[in-house]
């Protein structure tokens, strides 16, 4: 990139600077546009069409840029359009990333519609020859450059502090700083009136500005794609992996010749915890037991619900002892919670199917439930024979 630019600045061109970057700044947008479009048309929110708005309005700025830096003249008129355009483009884009995190409240709505006609009135009241005569081309190109500089220290203020990625953020902001000052600098009416080649580097700033933007929504985008994935794959309340994708992960780990083993807990008298200190009690104890069970699974396994009260947990660790294991989440969930847990395990052996491990474990975690609960007890074909003997005396 340096030596391009070094070769730019020795051929003192700064029409084909401002050529190549116009046409990069269209690129760019272009992409992020279509990347909002087909996001919207997935999420449907509604910064992704403040976005697409503000990547129209940028798009038409650098289609501008593009016929000047190729010979062509532009009016005064169109050059005052131009540079309030890009103005507009800059707060929809401040607004569309507060978006991406938060809600427009009532107030930020009036906020943002004010700050639009502040912009655009003037802008229009001068087109149609409503304005004084000493209000000048010069002077309301110069007027979109501090009403710039304005929505960057109130996006600075306000924005910076509510979104999840605040110094990518200001990074482009202070970007887009640069890029003001070098426009007031070259006192910008603009390159058929003799534009300086001085910094040519500078017409470059753009870029970078647009390509902050667009790593800002990528990331976003894909945050918000893998919480929705999350949400699928996971149990609303505890956050452990709900039934489905726990299945299908021992059922891949079985394939695989992984030797796995299932811990299958049940709570306590869950019901009576239910019926007497109410579901919000009985929801948060449940949230307790599955956190500890997560601690104590972590780098060794997963855990899952598996419905209502009961859930579960896969070792896949060789060097982990399973028995170990669960005895520690039994003792933990005594110690730090005001309920206890039957505890069943049972290691895969050959020719057995997921289904019918987890179900062995379940019948260990019955014999525990049955005879005086708070218990751990390891899958034995033998002992669950008698279990069913004597229930059936």
């Amino acid at each position: 990139m340096l030596t391009l630019l070094s070769l730019l600045g020795t051929l003192g061109s700064p029409s084909l600077t401002g050529a190549i970057s116009a046409a990069c700044g269209l690129y760019i947008i272009l992409m992020m546009a279509l990347m909002c479009v087909i996001i919207y048309s997935r999420q449907r929110k509604k910064a992704y069409i403040l976005f697409s708005v503000a990547a129209i309005l940028i798009m038409t700025y650098e289609a501008m840029n593009l016929y000047s830096a190729g010979g062509g003249q532009m009016q005064l008129q169109g050059i005052v359009w131009k540079n309030a355009l890009e103005a507009f483009a800059f707060l929809l884009i401040n607004a569309a990333v507060f978006q991406l995190y938060q809600k427009l409240k009532f107030v930020e709505r009036w906020a943002l519609l004010l700050l639009a006609a502040l912009l655009l009135l003037p802008v229009m009241a001068w087109t149609l020859n409503l304005l004084p005569a000493w209000i000048s081309a010069v002077k309301l190109v110069g007027f979109t450059l501090f009403y710039r500089v304005l929505v960057l220290i109130l996006s600075l203020l306000f924005i910076t502090p509510r979104i999840g990625q605040p110094k990518k953020f200001i990074a482009g902001l202070f970007i887009y700083l640069l890029w003001l000052s070098f426009l007031w600098l070259r006192n910008d009416i603009p390159e058929e009136a003799g534009g300086s080649s001085t910094l040519l580097w500078m017409l470059f700033l753009p870029l970078l500005y647009y390509t902050t933007l667009f790593i800002i929504l990528f990331e976003r985008i894909v945050e918000l794609l893998q919480r929705i994935y999350r949400s699928s794959i996971t149990d609303g309340l505890t956050g452990l992996y709900n039934r489905k994708y726990f299945s299908g992960r021992l059922r891949q780990y079985i394939d695989q010749g992984i030797r796995v083993s299932i811990i299958f807990c049940d709570i306590d008298n869950f019901k009576k915890l239910n019926d007497t200190q109410g579901h919000a009690r009985a929801d948060e104890v449940l949230k307790q037991v599955a956190q500890i069970m997560e601690e104590e699974l972590d780098e060794i396994g997963l855990t899952g619900r598996y419905g209502g009260e009961e859930l579960v947990a896969m070792v896949v660790d060789r060097r982990a002892k399973v028995a170990h294991v669960a005895e520690r989440i039994r003792e933990r969930v005594a110690e730090e919670s005001i309920v206890t847990i039957s505890v069943g395990h049972s290691t895969v052996k050959k020719e057995i199917n997921p289904d019918e491990l987890v179900k062995q474990a379940d019948q260990a975690m019955y014999i525990s439930k049955t005879t005086g609960k708070n218990k751990v007890t390891a899958y034995k074909a033998t002992e669950v024979k008698k279990s069913r003997a004597a229930r059936a005396q």
